[in-house]
């Protein structure tokens, strides 16, 4: 590798990190507004003009709180926790195909599962380090939730890997010119969608912090920056999950502009469902993943195998 492709990477992915940090703050005004609207208010409309820089004043406000520090906490480990919570949200979005190169490697639906799969542990340990019973079991539910959907996740992945013979992110709009994902497979692409709020730990499934025993789930110890980076993390994982759709199901253009209108509709997609739905039960929300995605994303694995087998035949 010559230096001018390691500068480039290096430029892209700052880049990169910066305009997602840059829309999660935006996403964040987004959802306020949306929500506000959906129950017949304003939202934020006071800080500048139609308060557009209201998700800024609230990252000032943060950062210069006083951070709380439980005394029987494990210091190092909870006030790590939510650096290396962020740390892999934005490390996730290194293998999106970037015209400057980046990290577009041939492996990305792999290096995809592996990052989405290190999260769980952030949240784990977040709530183990707090040394708070709520906060311990607001973690391990959300371990739990988040491991049962990564399984229903992996299942589609691997149905359209069998489809499109690659593990390769950019591949997925090569097989989409003329027709999108979204018509050949309606049924798993709500699937898809539906185990990306669960993994993102969104409304209706945000068990995390559902219950009066709960308080506010893994976090609830947490203050000042702590708390602003782990809201940071769940609103990244939000766009990435929003591109991962685009991606997937609809058309994966990454390079033309439509693909970011795609991101940003699926974005308000995420805010409609948390304004519009109730929170779902938690043993109906493990029924729902075990008993009905896993058969369903199972079968679809079986049947993609089958069409690649016939049309192989054929053409042998």
């Amino acid at each position: 590798m010559s230096l001018k492709d390691l500068v480039m990477m290096l430029i892209s992915g700052l880049l990169l990190v910066v305009c997602v940090l840059v829309g999660v703050a935006f996403l964040t005004l987004l959802e306020r507004k949306v929500l506000g609207y959906i129950q017949v208010r304003k939202g934020p409309n006071k800080v500048g003009f139609v308060g557009i820089p209201q998700p800024f004043s609230d990252a000032i406000k943060l950062f210069t709180k006083e951070q709380m520090m439980p005394k029987m906490s494990n210091y190092l480990i909870y006030l790590l926790a939510p650096v290396f919570n962020l740390f892999l949200s934005l490390l996730l979005w290194m293998c999106i195909p970037f015209l400057s190169g980046l990290f577009s490697f041939n492996m990305g639906v792999l290096y995809f599962l592996c990052c989405s799969s290190l999260g769980v542990y952030t949240i784990m340990i977040a709530g183990w380090a707090s040394n708070s019973n709520y906060s311990l079991l607001g973690g391990i539910r959300a371990v739990a939730q988040t491991i049962s959907y990564e399984v229903s996740l992996a299942l589609v992945f691997l149905s359209f890997l069998v489809l499109i013979s690659s593990v390769s992110l950019a591949d997925f709009a090569k097989f989409q010119v003329y027709s999108w994902f979204l018509f050949v497979s309606f049924p798993l692409s709500m699937v898809w969608f539906v185990s990306s709020l669960a993994e993102t730990n969104r409304t209706p499934f945000d068990f995390a912090e559902g219950e009066s025993e709960l308080v506010s789930g893994f976090n609830v110890e947490y203050s000042s920056g702590g708390f602003a980076l782990i809201f940071l993390a769940e609103y990244s994982s939000i766009l990435f999950m929003s591109m991962m759709c685009s991606l997937i199901f609809l058309g994966g253009d990454y390079f033309s502009w439509g693909f970011f209108l795609k991101i940003a509709f699926m974005s308000f997609v995420w805010v409609w469902v948390r304004g519009t739905l109730p929170r779902y039960r938690y043993d109906k929300l493990m029924y729902l993943c075990w008993k009905s995605f896993l058969p369903l994303s199972l079968n679809y694995l079986v049947f993609f195998l089958g069409v690649k087998l016939f049309v192989f035949s054929l053409l042998i």
